[in-house]
């Protein structure tokens, strides 16, 4: 091999004054030295490899299927409270036992059961001609929903704690998926917390006052429901992606990562990006207020669309009721008639679901007029706009058909489930926008490089 002379230059003044034997000197002084250096070509200059550097950890894609079958049973359970509701047989269960309460009741521990709702409220006012055969009914439907939600309860923790142990979850999705434990077991303390309020005697103490649970434990447990099912099904879609984008692969659509953080920065997207967030936002108070028309069977009033009584909304002093205030300044009497008078309720709902319908339509619309939005776009992110447009109609639709035939079972059940169908879509829609994590995005660098050196190898080896 060819060889040729490098200079070396001295460092310091340690290398500048040497001694002829190494022995350092003030007065002494090494002559310049030169070294025998091998010749290098142009190819043999092979770029670093990235093994020095730690591999990014990415949660594993088994965790994203995991999220996403542990969000379908989060929607399953969303969609069976409403019908336990609906059914009226949310007060039939008076205790709440976590472990003995797995199994039915059996021959004459039917009629113990029996014997305790008897003590409640809701019998005496409400069911007090039921048969025990009526009672099975509305108890088995309450059953179910509990038994449900402990086998969600199973379904994360048995998962969590492999993927933990096999280390398959990254930094993040760890504290996420604490937080989801966390989010799980709070359910379960504020759905008996719900259920304890149409048990209490002292609530309905009043004249006209009619057995059910407080509509603002509802609304929490509601809320508290659907914030747990966004959260898990965001967690799925974003690991998911994020693993997409570490290895190169397809992401909404583009297949090369490079362009998706291209995409991602540019202004248009991050503006339509604030839309779609802002509309994830804007469902999730419209299923909210839901919750309170439910909880003050305000659906059974009103029974018309687009009017209430003679306008569009009814008269103000009934919307704006001063007898709901429970102060003598009056200072709590805007959010008493927003939850507690069912006429508020129902043109709140009013407002916000045609707010969400407008505003998803305009948002659709702004995709397809706008060049530099519609630019922008990932094919993917472009047909969830299609899907949540109509998803949007579709639930607006079973809104109007639930109020105009005063609330049949069926139909509030349909529109319930729509609810979460939209969510879901606008879950899907914020997530195929999303800028990729900082280890996705250091993950893809590092596969690039790494396979860069692979081939500057090959390039090497058939060159010699």
């Amino acid at each position: 091999m060819f060889r040729c002379l490098r200079y070396s230059r001295p460092v310091g003044i340690s290398g500048a004054f040497r001694g002829v034997n190494g022995i350092q000197g003030k007065n002494s002084v090494h002559p310049t030295r030169w070294r025998i250096a091998p010749f290098r070509s142009i190819h043999s200059q092979t770029p670093p490899t990235p093994t020095h550097t730690p591999k990014p950890t990415l949660t594993h894609p088994s965790a994203s299927k995991w999220l996403y079958s542990l969000s379908a049973l989060i929607a399953g359970i969303v969609v069976v409270g409403g019908v336990t509701r609906l059914t009226e047989s949310g007060l039939s269960i008076t205790e709440w036992k976590p472990i003995t309460g797995v199994t039915l009741p059996r021959g004459e521990d039917w009629q113990a059961e029996f014997d305790k709702y008897k003590q409640t409220p809701e019998y005496r006012m409400l069911n007090s001609r039921i048969s025990l055969e009526d009672f099975k009914r509305i108890y088995v439907m309450e059953w179910a929903h509990r038994v449900f939600g402990r086998a969600i309860g199973v379904a994360f923790i048995l998962p969590a704690g492999y993927l933990v142990a096999r280390r398959q979850l990254s930094r993040g999705m760890r504290w996420a998926v604490g937080g989801l434990g966390l989010g799980i077991a709070f359910q379960g303390f504020l759905g008996w917390y719900m259920v304890e309020s149409g048990l209490k005697e002292e609530n309905f103490a009043h004249a006209g006052a009619t057995p059910r649970v407080s509509q603002h434990r509802l609304a929490a447990h509601l809320g508290a429901a659907l914030a747990l099912y966004v959260a898990t099904l965001y967690a799925g879609l974003a690991s998911a992606r994020d693993w997409a984008v570490g290895g190169g692969g397809s992401v909404s659509g583009v297949h090369q990562p490079e362009k998706v953080l291209g995409k991602s920065a540019t202004r248009p997207l991050r503006q339509f990006r604030v839309l779609a967030r802002t509309g994830l936002g804007v469902v999730f108070l419209t299923a909210l207020s839901g919750a309170f028309v439910a909880g003050l069977d305000a659906g059974l009033i009103y029974n018309e669309f687009p009017w209430m009584g003679e306008g569009v909304s009814p008269p103000w002093n009934e919307v704006w009721d001063k007898r709901y205030s429970r102060r003598a300044d009056g200072a709590d009497l805007w959010w008493r008639n927003m939850t507690e008078n069912p006429s508020t309720a129902q043109m709140d709902h009013r407002i916000l679901a045609t707010t969400t319908l407008i505003g998803t339509l305009a948002m659709h619309a702004l995709a397809l007029r706008s060049p530099g939005v519609k630019k922008s776009l990932p094919p993917l992110t472009k047909t969830l706009l299609n899907v949540t447009s109509g998803t949007v109609v579709l639930q607006a639709s079973l809104g109007i058909s639930t109020l105009l035939y005063l609330v049949p079972i069926p139909l509030a059940a349909a529109h319930q489930a729509g609810s979460v169908a939209l969510l879901s879509a606008y879950v899907a829609l914020v997530a195929s926008l999303r800028r990729p994590g900082m280890a996705a995005r250091v993950r893809a660098q590092w596969e690039k490089g790494l396979l860069q050196a692979q081939s500057q190898r090959k390039i090497n080896t058939t060159v010699q």
